[in-house]
């Protein structure tokens, strides 16, 4: 990265490059972060995208139910790609859908025992897989990197709303 902006600056002088120092490094260790992820989520049998559904499941406390509506919302997809999820989570056995008590017309995604084993398990691995990436901070560090991010988050979320589903 820091050769790609010596480049930039040699070439553009005037070009202020400090959002592009920024920016790429953070799309840079978000490949990382995948590649780094991955086999952990594979050994598995899952993948990242399952476990955020059974996560979000295991989040919403006991009885670990949402509405495949919350889900698609929360997850920030569509609700095809949500249904998708949902119809391998089931055939795996880790979610079931049931009725809801209030409208029968509607289902509830529920987590099964086997479901939580698992994302409990997924979620055990990823944190120490992630803790081996950010150990090369310390504390204070951690904690500024953090409160930045949510800065700039905040930010793009203010302006322009929730970030884009996945297609």
């Amino acid at each position: 990265m820091d050769h790609l902006t010596e480049q930039w600056a040699a070439q553009r002088p005037e070009l202020d490059t400090r959002p592009l120092r920024i920016s790429a490094r953070v799309v840079r260790l978000q490949r990382y972060v995948e590649q780094h992820v991955a086999p952990t989520l594979d050994e598995l049998g899952v993948s990242e995208g399952e476990v955020n559904v059974l996560a979000a499941l295991r989040r919403s406390g006991p009885p670990y139910e949402l509405t495949p509506t919350a889900l698609y919302r929360g997850l920030l997809l569509s609700s095809s790609a949500m249904t998708n999820r949902i119809d391998r989570l089931e055939t795996e056995g880790l979610v079931r859908r049931i009725p809801d008590a209030d409208d029968g017309r509607r289902v509830r995604v529920a987590l099964t025992d086997r479901g939580c084993d698992l994302v409990d398990e997924a979620m055990d691995r990823h944190v120490a897989s992630l803790r081996e990436i950010t150990d090369v901070l310390d504390d204070e560090e951690h904690a500024a990197l953090e409160d930045a991010l949510r800065r700039v988050l905040l930010h793009l979320e203010r302006r322009a709303g929730p970030a884009p589903s996945e297609p």
